[in-house]
């Protein structure tokens, strides 16, 4: 092993015949530099390597490829490395001797020349690029001096966390999914989401409905709502329910008739239009107000009283001297800010209301206190209908307009081949004849009745003929027409007169909208319940026997169809005998 001298010396490029004394540091014992010079100590002769003639013969050859390339090549530096530990060998004392080799040598205190080597590589790529055209940068400023290419911290907003929640939705039946929605997703999301997971048919008809089974409440939400924020102010047994509800944008189609004249004043005279009707109750510039008599339930006391209410945008007033509006006569009953209004289910049972037509404005922030809530009761249906829907107009104005005016925009803008789907009470249905070459529209009632009629007779003729030649039949003639009404939507089944009401309440009190159930009085018979000018009413489907053969009637027998499709199809297309024709028909699903 080599001895460690004392000191270490360093050849400076400027001079190389003085040699000065350095420091000893770590950073210089690392610095890999091939030695100039080296002597064989005397302390080892069976060491016979002369190392000195073997550095020479290096730096010669490394000498020789720098002239022929004019560049260094990529060895030297290995060579360098493979010199690092050989590098540490005591330096000689005396001055440097002459080469041998009469070429010049690279010195130990020069560096490598890696310039050139960078420098043809630059021009070598400037030529190869010189040939293709210019193309400006589409972004200078990210490439100046000035200006890194690099966004500054903080300019870009912060990453949110996307936040989820799990919603339990309830069907009339009982049936219930959980369903994943973000934070943000309002009724109108949530409703298409259940649309397409039930694979429902998407008419603008269906609302999420929040519904208190203690407190005996119910209200549908408006599209624009949060499901989440809603939720947060809910008890723990109230739930959300899916359903059907075509009287939520009604005021927008039919206005005119929508509130009673006795009900409805303003602060400035209107013609009673469409259109004039529509702008005061959207104009957040006018006043109108809905007035009359109701029924109202002192806080904290099962006591009723029948004051005088006025509502206006500011809140409910009711009247402390007869029929007086004064200011010096008015006290607020309730704020509309911070409430909502809902339908009462069960007044009478639950509440000992005077009538089954109950309101009630909920605050927010009351979950399950009874005593918190304002009750109110109106005589009819009508006039309860009028109420909420004025509550509702007056509290969100445009806003409401604009979520009924949202579905037909969006229908224009879809192209055909992707348009929902619509319902077939939606469409326009005619009678057709195919009797001839080419078809046409039936445009007379008669014909289109007795073509009908034929049609069922052919049809029944038909499958008559097919049981006589032995064809397989599933179920009799005569079975199959009592009984495949029941694959219909609108058929309800064994419910009740009270039952069928409920749900023609729930769904909507507009014109036309009907269901078919089977009669509690005839076990043979069936009952059409239909909503006309917000009433229901009950018509009795009774069959009739000619030649052997099962008919059902409306009119004690005047026009007879041979199943209950046939009738609705009917009836759908022609008043009749009935208040309206057949629109809307309830209808229950499942998730």
């Amino acid at each position: 092993m080599l001895p460690r001298p004392a000191r270490n010396y360093v050849l400076m490029p400027r001079s190389l015949d003085k040699v000065e004394p350095a420091s000893q540091s770590p950073g210089d014992l690392a610095r890999p530099r091939l030695p100039a010079k080296s002597v064989r100590p005397a302390k080892h002769p069976e060491d016979d390597v002369d190392l000195e003639t073997l550095v020479d013969d290096m730096n010669a050859s490394l000498e020789g490829l720098y002239t022929a390339c004019s560049t260094h090549s990529d060895t030297v530096p290995l060579l360098q490395n493979s010199q690092h530990t050989r590098s540490r060998l005591p330096p000689a004392r005396g001055p440097c001797s002459q080469p041998c080799c009469p070429r010049r040598r690279v010195q130990r205190s020069q560096p490598v020349h890696i310039l050139p080597i960078r420098r043809l590589q630059e021009e070598d790529q400037q030529f190869r690029t010189s040939s293709l055209p210019a193309i400006p940068n589409p972004f200078p400023e990210l490439c100046g001096a000035r200006s890194p290419p690099m966004l500054p911290p903080g300019s870009l907003p912060p990453s949110q966390a996307v936040v989820k929640q799990d919603i339990k939705i309830f069907t009339e039946d009982g049936t219930s999914k959980v369903v994943e929605i973000l934070a943000d997703m309002t009724a109108r999301d949530l409703c298409q989401l259940l649309i397409y997971k039930s694979h429902c048919v998407d008419d603008n008809t269906w609302t999420l409905v929040e519904y208190h089974p203690q407190l005996g409440l119910e209200r549908c939400l408006e599209d624009h709502e949060l499901v989440v924020q809603v939720e947060g102010s809910m008890g723990s047994d109230s739930k959300f329910l899916f359903r059907k509800n075509y009287a939520k944008y009604e005021f927008f189609r039919n206005p005119v008739n929508f509130f009673p004249e006795q009900m409805v004043t303003w602060c400035q005279q209107s013609n009673g239009s469409k259109a004039q009707l529509l702008q005061n109750f959207l104009n957040s510039s006018s006043c109108p107000e809905i007035q009359g008599f109701l029924h109202v339930k002192d806080l904290g006391r099962k006591s009723w009283k029948k004051l005088y209410v006025c509502l206006r945008r500011s809140g409910l007033y009711f009247s402390t001297k007869g029929t007086s509006k004064e200011p010096r006569h008015l006290q607020l009953l309730a704020d509309l800010e911070e409430s909502n209004i809902f339908f009462v289910i069960s007044g009478k049972k639950q509440y000992n209301a005077p009538t089954d037509h109950g309101l009630c404005i909920k605050p927010n922030k009351v979950k399950n206190e009874v005593k918190e809530l304002r009750l109110l009761c109106a005589e009819d249906e009508q006039s309860r209908v009028c109420w909420i829907t004025a509550f509702r107009l007056l509290k969100y104005g445009m806003l409401l307009y604009q979520n009924y005016r949202i579905p037909p925009d969006r229908k224009t803008l879809l192209p055909p081949f992707s348009a929902p789907i619509r319902s077939v009470s939606e469409n326009s249905l005619v009678a057709m004849d195919f009797s001839g070459q080419i078809g046409r529209v039936i445009e007379n009632p008669a014909e289109a009745q007795s073509a009908a009629l034929e049609e069922g007779h052919a049809w029944r003729k038909r499958s008559t003929r097919m049981n006589i030649l032995g064809s397989q039949s599933p179920l009799h003639l005569s079975t199959l027409s009592t009984v495949i009404h029941r694959t219909q939507h609108w058929f309800h089944g064994r419910i009740t007169r009270e039952e069928s009401h409920k749900i023609i309440k729930q769904q909507g009190l507009v014109d036309g909208l009907f269901l078919l159930r089977d009669s509690q009085s005839n076990p043979k018979a069936f009952v059409l319940t239909l909503c006309h000018h917000q009433k229901i009413k009950n018509f009795q489907i009774l069959p009739c026997e000619d030649d052997g053969q099962i008919y059902f009637s409306l009119d004690d027998g005047n026009t007879r169809f041979s199943d209950l499709i046939q009738l609705v199809d009917f009836y759908q297309l022609n008043k009749g005998v009935l208040p309206c024709k057949l629109k809307h028909h309830c209808i229950r699903v499942a998730l």
